[in-house]
């Protein structure tokens, strides 16, 4: 987002400060790593918001992976790691031409497009069949090969993972900086 600043009369863009950078800013530390999630409200203010509030309330800490196919993507968000529970609101989909591409972050939902809710899922390769189905929120910028490290599930059983991989914390950015100050 560029913000216009009036100098002498003239108008100017500037780009977000870093506060504002940080605020739309993840960090989810895995076994492997810290993983750094670019956060996307000009495609989903909603699910971003959403997303914050729950990582604030440390809902996603020691949630696990529960839904992982090699070659697809890796699934996470429910609380009871079956694949069937959330945080109880759901929100509408908020659609757009972003595309699935390795490292996006997109909502998990069910078959009506308005049923998304804390789950979501990391996409390990190109999965454009997914576009304009699914709710792009994030994107990796730095840390993917701890995403690549995500202990798979079965294949024939749609990816359910016997003893998981989990999130250890999620943390919005902002705040985990304003913690080590």
């Amino acid at each position: 987002m560029k913000c216009a600043v009036v100098l002498f009369g003239i108008a100017v863009l500037s780009s977000p400060t870093a506060a504002e950078d940080m605020e739309n800013m993840l960090y989810l530390d895995l076994k492997d790593g810290r993983v750094v999630i670019k956060l996307r409200p000009d495609l989903a203010p909603n699910h971003v918001e959403r997303i914050k509030e729950l990582t604030r309330q440390g809902f996603y800490d020691g949630v696990v992976f529960h839904r992982v196919i090699d070659g697809f993507m890796a699934q996470t968000g429910d609380p009871t790691g079956t694949g069937m529970g959330g945080s109880g609101q759901n929100l509408d989909a908020e659609f757009s031409s972003a595309p699935h591409v390795r490292g996006v972050l997109s909502m998990a939902r069910a078959q009506d497009p308005n049923s998304a809710d804390s789950q979501f899922f990391i996409v390990f390769e190109d999965s454009r069949f997914l576009d304009a189905q699914y709710t792009v929120w994030g994107e990796v910028v730095e840390g993917m090969e701890f995403v690549d490290n995500i202990k798979r599930g079965d294949q024939n059983n749609n990816g359910a993972v016997t003893d998981p991989d989990k999130i250890i914390r999620m943390q919005v950015a902002a705040d985990a900086d304003a913690e080590s100050s």
